[in-house]
């Protein structure tokens, strides 16, 4: 079967949700989707999904806008979804790194993501703390990851302050 990655489109909103919901054993971030869509940080380029031949929406990987120290912009990689019946077959690599390489487009310049490090390594995350980027998550270090894109100019740096919908998780 094959699989496709594109923007994702205002009619797609109910399938993705329904992604988040599947993925996830709570509406936590089917919501935080929904949140963030209605929020400034939102960037409609910057929501990939993977459909399959009949164009099923399987997979979702979200870029928001955030803040980085003082005035500098960055990028959130989260929520990351993929339908249960779809996981562990390279869903949630092929959008995330469709997502990364639209921001990569866009001319962003850094992208930062709490998560597995043995996962997000493959796409070139390390500790933030590498680029002096912090989060306001208190995790272990390796958790907090950055990765750089080609606009990358030596900043920005700092702390990450997320968009508000990422408050009430």
């Amino acid at each position: 079967m094959k699989i496709s990655t594109r923007v994702e489109c205002p009619d797609d909103a109910p399938a993705t949700r329904r992604v988040h919901m599947a993925a996830f054993p709570g509406p936590d971030e089917a919501d935080l989707v929904d949140a963030l869509r209605r929020h400034p940080a939102w960037l409609p380029g910057l929501s990939l999904v993977a459909v399959d031949e009949a164009g099923l929406v399987i997979g979702h990987a979200l870029l928001t806008r955030l803040r980085v120290g003082d005035g500098g912009e960055g990028l959130a990689l989260a929520p990351v979804a993929v339908a249960p019946e779809w996981q562990r077959k390279g869903i949630g690599e092929l959008v995330v790194r469709a997502a990364l390489s639209a921001a990569e487009e866009a001319g962003e310049k850094l992208v930062v993501v709490l998560g597995d490090p043995g996962y997000y390594a493959r796409f070139g995350f390390a500790p933030a703390g590498r680029h002096e980027v912090t989060g306001p998550f208190e995790v272990p270090e390796a958790y907090f990851q950055a990765l750089t894109l080609s606009a990358y100019d030596g900043g920005p740096r700092g702390l990450c302050r997320y968009p508000e919908p990422f408050e009430v998780l």
